[in-house]
């Protein structure tokens, strides 16, 4: 990257945008104004569930599969994931020729994992620590590891999202984001900050996985030892020191809602929006309905909705 204090750029960003363009779609952004009149505020949702593979993560991975040099990708690339990064790194990696090895927890949500295979992923489960098995794997096969989240590459490529949001709603006072590893919010945050540091952004992270909290606390990343939450998008088991980095210069605060809180917000955004989001995408709104925001009346507020990859028998555990 270009970027000497290891913080993307916005030509970081903008060359991203270039890189991934015939590759993504440019995910749809729509109002609510029920779940706007519940919350005071003017809120809109970026719909992220309708991007390749079901979330926003092949902003990130194909931008990072770029990075790679042909040897490289002629080696494959191996990664770590509960499931959404899976199915994006199978896709980006088939698309450049490249074989990949996802390593998944044992209890992943099975669509995801079919999913994976489906792009032409491999998929090795595994109720071990996932980082230490992947660079095993790493070792093994001579592959080249493409981080979740805790890299350069991949935060300017999710900041591609948060190009299109200021584009799209140039008046948009506040953001809220889900956290898992912090990739997402990371280039989000960097990508309106960079622009209009007026604009505030909230990250919200389940309270049976708090790892970005932690972290903010310690001043350092902490690997947790539990995590407890339906949200699996938002269960990493550590963020990235990057990704830390990034929240410290250009997050204004991070909350945490219960599951509850969540599924209702999943629930609300179905029933009146129409849109089926995953849990790690609905908590951004459980953040807004919770309170915790700080909202003036009438603000407008962008709440990113991740993802929409959940199977149906898990909806109908998590809705019924």
């Amino acid at each position: 990257m270009t970027n000497s204090t290891e913080l993307v750029s916005l030509d970081d960003m903008r060359a991203a945008a270039d890189v991934i363009a015939p590759n993504v779609h440019r995910t749809p952004i729509t109002s609510s104004k029920y779940l706007g009149d519940i919350t005071g505020s003017s809120l809109y949702l970026k719909l992220e569930m309708f991007q390749k593979t079901g979330s926003f993560k092949p902003r990130g991975v194909l931008n990072k599969m770029a990075s790679l040099t042909d040897e490289e990708k002629g080696r494959g690339v191996v990664s770590l994931s509960a499931g959404n990064h899976a199915q994006a790194l199978a896709y980006a990696a088939t698309m450049a020729g490249a074989p990949s090895v996802i390593v998944m927890p044992e209890g992943a949500v099975r669509a995801k994992v079919e999913a994976t295979r489906g792009y032409g992923g491999e998929v090795i489960l595994t109720d071990q620590d996932l980082l230490k098995t992947a660079l095993e794997v790493q070792r093994e096969r001579g592959m080249t590891l493409v981080h979740p989240f805790d890299d350069l590459h991949t935060i300017a490529g999710t900041g591609t999202l948060g190009l299109e949001l200021i584009e799209d709603i140039p008046q948009v006072d506040v953001v809220i984001c889900g956290i898992g590893g912090g990739g997402l919010i990371s280039g989000v945050a960097a990508a309106l900050k960079l622009q209009n540091r007026g604009i505030r952004v909230i990250g919200v992270e389940p309270g049976g996985a708090p790892g970005m909290t932690l972290a903010l606390e310690k001043g350092e990343p902490v690997h947790m030892t539990t995590l407890d939450t339906v949200a699996d998008g938002l269960a990493a088991p550590f963020v990235g020191q990057h990704n830390l980095d990034h929240v410290r210069a250009f997050v204004d605060d991070v909350i945490t809602v219960q599951d509850s809180q969540i599924v209702e917000g999943m629930r609300l955004l179905l029933e009146r929006t129409k849109v089926l989001s995953e849990p790690a995408g609905a908590a951004s709104l459980a953040a807004l309905l919770s309170g915790q925001t700080g909202l003036r009346g009438g603000e407008s507020v962008i709440c990113v909705l991740s993802g929409g990859n959940v199977d149906g028998a898990r909806l109908a555990e998590l809705l019924g």
